[in-house]
């Protein structure tokens, strides 16, 4: 796999860092997840191929076990606040100074510096700061927020994964590692460069919900149908607009009307009672094979089982039954091999991981008896 014999440190925290963890993980990376030994539950739900440490970082022999880890390993992902981690003796400046080639991913909503840098924030806040927010939403209602994916997923995990794979391919050069202050402000901000640099140009002139791809065109939007699915709709270009009327068997007149903004909301109208007159099953029949770009809604429960989705094998299932995501995207020589097995207990790997990282089985039993380190191993299915 592309990261094979790649080591990583991922602190335990909330989904962003557990994320950027588990796509390392998925194309080959050695993911370790640092947990607290006082707990004794884990709500990570991204825990896929990784494995578990407990240790107590408020200890001093808590820290140096970390710091040793840190020695030998390629990668240390950090979700805290900025300066948790000088607080605790941790901070690059430190780390960096016993292994130089680390690459230090400091993965935050608010980054390392600024006014809110030690403020809390979750998702809706960070994409609030970046001017996205506000064009989200339908014609005079509040802004809308596409559940918490834009700031800690796409703005977070995985620009600070890019972030993590371009520092470890510039090491191959230099040698030296460096430190990654991935802001989810700043990570969603980037991905909304689109919006940004293309107001010139009129997409967003007109007030939320009432332009091109913020709802306001009829033929870019979403669709009831008679049996209460939804239909998508990005009929954008003249030709597709022209294949939209003819499933609709509507008047290829409207084709006029196409970009004339006064005329968008009768349309809409339209639109709304025609996809009413038949399921959505009916409309896929008409539209599959239409180059109509007219596609159905699909539920968690159907979309594993779409055709599309079935032939590409676009999700997997572990060896619990769990459906998920396959890795993306993919490479061609070295894809993605995603652990199937269930994911790790808190501290499960403890004994393994130190004794791989150099340490003795008294020094292991030391740690262990002084509650710096906690070795949960899973019970026996009788």
């Amino acid at each position: 796999m592309a990261l094979a014999g790649v080591r990583v440190l991922e602190l335990a925290g909330l989904a962003p860092a557990p994320f950027c963890g588990m796509m390392l993980a998925d194309f080959g990376a050695k993911v370790i997840r640092v947990d607290n030994a006082k707990s004794s539950y884990t709500t990570d739900s991204m825990a896929r191929g990784k494995r578990s440490i407990a240790l107590n970082l408020k200890s001093s022999a808590g820290v140096g076990v970390l710091k040793k880890l840190c020695k030998q390993s390629d990668v240390l992902i950090e979700p805290f606040r900025h300066g948790v981690m000088e607080n605790l003796g941790l901070g690059p400046e430190v780390i960096l100074k016993e292994n130089p080639q680390l690459i230090y991913a400091r993965l935050t909503g608010f980054g390392q510096s600024g006014k809110y840098a030690k403020a809390a924030g979750h998702d809706i806040n960070y994409l609030s700061l970046t001017g996205l927010l506000s064009k989200l939403g339908k014609k005079d209602e509040n802004p809308s927020f596409p559940l918490n994916l834009l700031a800690d997923f796409a703005g977070g995990s995985y620009i600070c994964a890019f972030g993590i794979v371009m520092s470890l391919f510039e090491r191959t050069r230099s040698g030296q590692g460096q430190v990654i202050d991935s802001s989810m402000v700043e990570g969603a901000s980037y991905l909304g460069s689109f919006v940004w640099k293309s107001q010139s140009l009129g997409l967003w002139s007109r007030p939320q919900g009432e332009n091109l791809l913020d709802g306001g065109a009829p033929f870019y939007s979403t669709y009831r149908t008679a049996d209460g699915k939804f239909m998508a709709v990005g009929a954008l270009e003249p030709k597709f607009f022209k294949e939209l009327l003819k499933g609709l068997q509507l008047d290829p007149a409207y084709l006029s009307n196409h970009m004339s903004f006064s005329d968008w909301p009768a349309l809409k109208r339209i639109f709304t009672e025609k996809f009413l007159e038949k399921t959505q099953e009916q409309w896929c029949q008409i539209f599959d094979g239409m180059d109509a770009c007219v596609t159905p809604v699909l539920s968690f429960d159907n979309a594993p089982t779409h055709q599309h989705n079935e032939e590409r094998g676009s999700f997997i299932s572990n060896d619990e039954g769990e459906v998920s995501p396959r890795p993306a995207p993919v490479l061609s020589r070295t894809p993605a091999a995603p652990c199937s097995g269930r994911d790790p207990f808190i501290g499960e790997h403890t004994h393994e991981v130190l004794t791989e990282y150099g340490f003795s089985t008294d020094e292991i039993s030391v740690l262990q008896s002084s509650e710096v380190i906690t070795c949960n191993k899973p019970k026996a299915q009788l």
